[in-house]
């Protein structure tokens, strides 16, 4: 069995998921869209693809649907009939797992039925682009009433967002603008929900492949299911391998790669929630348990600094008309080249935001 420590680890994910060199692929060409882009803050999804890629940010081959954990994501057009089929529950205590919420304790027992419910509904309300605050009302008055709850804040009857956003692609619904004028509209030609899982296999390796090697709990953690579920669908054709003297599992194909992998020099500024991020191992990625609370805030994530292979500090920034304005706070001292480097890459932050400049000031 091979036996790698946490950082020959981390060289192999950094160099998965696309981020030891900068290429010229277009985004939907990129190895990370297998796995999938997350946007949590504006922007941070064309922050994430241009830490990998030159080329044009803008790809009509990708749309945004909620994806893992129901959370929302760009992946390819193409892939999303496959994805909706892969992230069907395999169960009912897997449904249950995944939109267990304080709001809805009686609906998240539906288990299956919660997600056959609501994605026929998304099917009958989502015909044109609408705000998602309409679809959230018509919805809501046609799934079981035990998945919504009263909402104080507008006074009105809602579906737990839980449900809500794991059930949507599955729905035929994607994502076409978010924030306060949020609106979903339909995919064309979607041919209906599942009627069960199809591909769970697959999508676990294509996890391993990106963000292992990696043990069924981090696997479950990401996709907001529980281990026990996804230990009975662990799929074959993995190797075991261990991570300073820790089990866990790899692509077969994939074991060369883990056994050359080494820390490539350079910087990257990675939004919060980067592909990278998404791993639930979170000790191979920063070892550091305070600094594991500045990456992973339980509000507000900052972006990470990839620095020689290692997240080595946070960054926030402030976006003007012109300018983005970038704050970066190292976990130790940097470099005279390495601030450098940093300046450097603020540019692609200011290409993915959309303005000309970038300024860079340390805390």
């Amino acid at each position: 069995m091979l036996d790698v420590d946490r950082g020959q680890a981390m060289a192999y994910r950094v160099a998965a998921l696309g981020l030891a060199t900068r290429g010229r692929k277009r985004p939907a060409d990129l190895p990370v869209l297998d796995l999938g882009v997350q946007e949590y803050t504006p922007d941070s999804a064309r922050v994430a693809l241009a830490a990998r890629t030159t080329a044009a940010l803008d790809d009509d081959r990708l749309f945004m649907v909620w994806a893992a954990r129901g959370a929302p994501h760009l992946h390819r057009r193409a892939d999303l009939r496959t994805l909706a089929a892969q992230l069907w529950p395999v169960s009912d205590a897997d449904a249950t797992a995944r939109i267990t919420s304080g709001q809805i304790p009686d609906g998240m027992k539906l288990g299956l039925a919660a997600f056959v419910a609501t994605a026929d509904a998304f099917r009958e309300v989502v015909t044109a682009t609408m705000p998602r605050g309409e679809v959230s009302t018509q919805v809501s008055a046609r799934v079981p009433r035990s998945l919504t709850y009263d909402c104080r804040g507008c006074g009105a009857r809602h579906i737990a967002g839980t449900v809500f956003q794991h059930a949507g692609l599955a729905g035929g619904v994607r994502v076409e603008s978010r924030g306060r004028d949020a609106m979903l509209g339909p995919i064309a030609d979607w041919p209906g929900r599942p009627e069960q899982n199809q591909g769970i296999g697959e999508l676990i390796t294509t996890y391993l492949r990106m963000l292992g090697p990696a043990a069924p709990a981090a696997v479950a953690k990401y996709l907001g299911s529980a281990t026990t579920e996804i230990r009975t669908v662990w799929p074959d054709g993995l190797a075991q391998v261990r991570v300073d003297g820790r089990t866990v599992w790899l692509p077969e194909d994939r074991v060369a790669a883990l056994r050359k992998a080494a820390p490539v020099p350079g910087v990257r500024l990675l939004p919060p929630m980067d592909a990278l991020l998404q791993a639930r191992d979170r000790d191979v990625l920063v070892p550091d348990r305070k600094q594991q609370r500045e990456v992973w805030r339980v509000l507000g994530n900052p972006g990470a600094l990839l620095l020689d292979g290692e997240i080595a500090g946070v960054w926030r920034a402030k976006l003007g008309a012109k300018r983005v304005e970038l704050t970066v706070t190292p976990f130790g001292g940097l470099s005279a080249a390495a601030r450098k480097q940093v300046e450097g890459e603020a540019a692609a932050v200011a290409r993915a935001r959309g303005v000309p400049d970038a300024s860079v000031r340390y805390t």
